[in-house]
């Protein structure tokens, strides 16, 4: 099926996102709304990301107050998560851990008992354990064998992934479907300096006038990046046909070098730069193989990489001071801190 058939279909239903004021769950949300689809997009952050969609103030972490926001919804994309750089993943891992794994029992358990129809959870790549290349196991306990990447909120995100399986066990529930996005950028994003992840933060710095931009390691380490709108498109597709059981990775198709990183956003807009070999490139090459996603649900991302800096920047020179309205996990004014 076509994918804007696909979209087309949520006319009338109503719709519940979760995390809809972030990069994909914004996407989702703007899709759908168009669509015709009642859309209710549930976050901490005082953002409003579309006209048509109703915008809900809610604590997730909360059983009660997910009952309620489900009651009478068709479809949930689960898309709340907490997003931080390496160096505050190290630092505090409580601030993942705890409300990651709050928000993902309370959400996912209520949507079980209002029995929604049609679930979809996006775990992330960093709930893989160490490879070059990532491939999904055909069983999910094949996946716990080895440590995450990312520890403590890579474990996290294997639980939610769990507590779907531990209702599709017991219950018998084939209506929860679960997606691993890759490295996600986009409009949206969280530009904080701090903490932001590898493309806001470039793009930060370099709106801050850092000259020459410096790079930590020497340009060579391969990562996988995919586009908000592409991966936003792939969750649809991902609630519409239902995983049956799997989970489903959502890459960007291609490995990019940190190199070819810099070089394509230096088309975007001009600045200088220098790699600083004496710092860490990190692991050498984390690639996702998206064959299995275009298979069962037809996800092919079709954005490139200097389309989508392009209109990621372009939205961050428009909206420089979206980030602060945010809720931020790591300072003094999260209770997870």
């Amino acid at each position: 099926m076509h994918p804007g058939d696909i979209v087309a279909s949520f006319k009338e239903r109503h719709v519940v996102i979760t995390g809809g004021t972030g990069m994909i769950g914004r996407s989702i949300a703007e899709m759908l709304a168009e669509a015709g689809a009642h859309v209710t997009v549930v976050s901490l952050d005082k953002v409003v990301v579309h006209p048509k969609v109703r915008h809900v103030v809610a604590d997730l972490t909360s059983l009660e107050r997910c009952l309620e926001l489900l009651d009478g919804a068709d479809d949930l994309f689960h898309v709340a998560g907490v997003k931080g750089s390496i160096e505050v993943t190290r630092s505090k891992p409580a601030s993942f851990f705890v409300p990651l794994m709050l928000m993902n029992t309370s959400v996912l358990e209520a949507a079980r008992r209002k029995k929604v129809q049609r679930v979809v959870y996006t775990s992330s790549i960093g709930a893989y354990a160490s490879h070059e290349i990532f491939v999904e196991s055909e069983k999910l306990e094949d996946d716990f064998t080895g440590l995450p990447m990312d520890m403590f909120p890579g474990w996290a995100k294997r639980m939610a992934e769990l507590q779907i399986e531990s209702y599709r066990i017991q219950y018998g529930l084939e209506n929860m479907a679960v997606v691993r996005p890759c490295n996600v950028y986009g409009p949206g994003d969280n530009f904080d300096p701090a903490n932001a992840m590898v493309v806001p933060s470039l793009m930060a710095r370099i709106k801050a006038g850092e000259n020459p931009l410096k790079v930590w390691g020497d340009g060579s380490a391969v990562r996988d990046f995919a586009y908000s709108a592409d991966v936003a498109l792939g969750a649809i597709q991902a609630l519409y046909h239902g995983a049956k059981g799997r989970y489903l990775n959502l890459g960007g198709g291609r490995g990019y070098t940190i190199k070819e990183l810099v070089e394509t956003l230096a088309k975007v807009t001009k600045f200088d730069y220098v790699f600083d070999a004496t710092k860490s490139s990190g692991f050498p090459r984390r690639v996702m193989d998206i064959s299995l996603a275009g298979k069962m649900i037809g996800y092919d991302p079709q954005t490139s990489l200097e389309a989508g800096l392009r209109a990621t920047w372009d939205w961050y020179l428009a909206n420089p001071g979206e980030y602060v309205h945010k809720v931020n996990y790591f300072t003094g004014d999260s209770p997870y801190a």
